[in-house]
């Protein structure tokens, strides 16, 4: 009995024994302690913020200093490090990305036109760079950035054909993950396009998350209302249905604007509209007090110092980001 009794306790112990070890073997070890040397985990992170100011009748407004500005993130006030203005600017870097959907056919020679007028007036030699993007069930990039306007030129003049679908957010994800990322200057979007999205994978919301956490700014210009009189009983400058919507939706979000252009001439001037801004932006940089990458969405606004500057001027710029880890030039 006791030979018995010995047997059953070894047997116990050996299983004791495994179980003690199997649970040791899964128990996680814990990850090193940050040094010094991992200057990833130590560096700060700053939010830039391009800048409109209007006046009456919707002019743009120069001369402010950075004195006139206050940034608030969710509620708080920040520290500005950064401050420019039209004379101290960095270089723009533009992507044009026109639709080569069915339905803009008719319209491919007027838009084709405004786009090149628009590079020719944007780009300022030797400083500010664009490229050229088309987007209809495929997504393709036609020209580099460059500041030659002869070479961009003929890359928007041998666009001749159309695809079968509009691929809009796929367009602008991977324009800005792929190009906008590391451009060393204000990241900008120029949306040429007439229809809603009906072929990506990307949806309104990742656009809006990589043009935000990138720093990019996106202006739409929609064809939708066809030129010289082509499409009855549709008015330009309204927003008529859930497209436009959203496309405002994507320009508001990102510190721009959509314009709903009815002829050839509203569409020259909207792109004029969107040269002249550029030129007059002010950007400010900030550092967030709160310096965790918690992945939360955070509220921006920017005031004027001066409360009674709000009765006259009107400003315009991101209105959010969200708090994650991005790696951005």
């Amino acid at each position: 009995m006791k030979r018995q009794f010995n047997f059953l306790t070894a047997i116990c112990v050996a299983i004791l024994a495994f179980m003690t070890s199997a649970t040791m073997a899964q128990t996680p070890v814990p990850a090193p302690t940050a040094t010094p040397e991992d200057t990833d985990t130590l560096k700060t992170f700053e939010v830039r913020l391009p800048v409109t100011v209007t006046g009456k009748k919707d002019a743009l407004v120069k001369g402010l200093s950075r004195g006139d500005f206050t940034v608030f993130e969710d509620g708080v006030a920040q520290e500005v490090t950064f401050f420019s203005d039209e004379k101290s600017n960095p270089p723009v870097y533009v992507g044009v990305l026109m639709d080569t959907s069915p339905s803009t056919a008719g319209k491919l020679k007027f838009s084709k036109e405004a786009a090149k007028n628009f590079l020719y007036t944007v780009l300022q030699l030797r400083k500010d760079r664009a490229a050229f993007m088309t987007f209809d069930h495929e997504v393709n990039l036609i020209q580099d950035f460059t500041d030659k306007t002869d070479i961009l030129d003929k890359a928007v003049e041998n666009v001749k054909k159309v695809g079968s679908q509009t691929a809009l957010y796929d367009a602008i994800w991977e324009f800005t993950d792929q190009k906008l990322r590391s451009a060393p200057g204000r990241r900008v979007i120029v949306l040429i396009t007439d229809g809603d999205d009906t072929f990506s994978r990307a949806e309104l919301k990742d656009a809006i998350d990589i043009a935000q956490r990138t720093e990019t700014t996106i202006f739409g210009i929609s064809t939708k209302a066809g030129f010289l009189g082509s499409v009855p009983g549709v008015e330009a400058g309204t927003v008529k249905d859930k497209g436009d919507r959203y496309l405002t939706e994507l320009c508001e979000a990102t510190g721009g604007q959509a314009f709903f252009t009815g002829d050839m001439l509203a569409l020259e001037k909207a792109f004029k509209r969107i040269s002249d801004e550029l030129r007059t932006q002010y950007i400010l940089t900030y550092r967030p007090a709160n310096q965790n990458y918690d992945g939360r969405e955070r509220k921006i606004e920017v005031r004027f110092t001066d409360a009674a500057k709000t009765d006259d001027y009107e400003i315009r710029t991101k209105r959010s980001y969200r708090a994650v880890r991005d790696s951005l030039r």
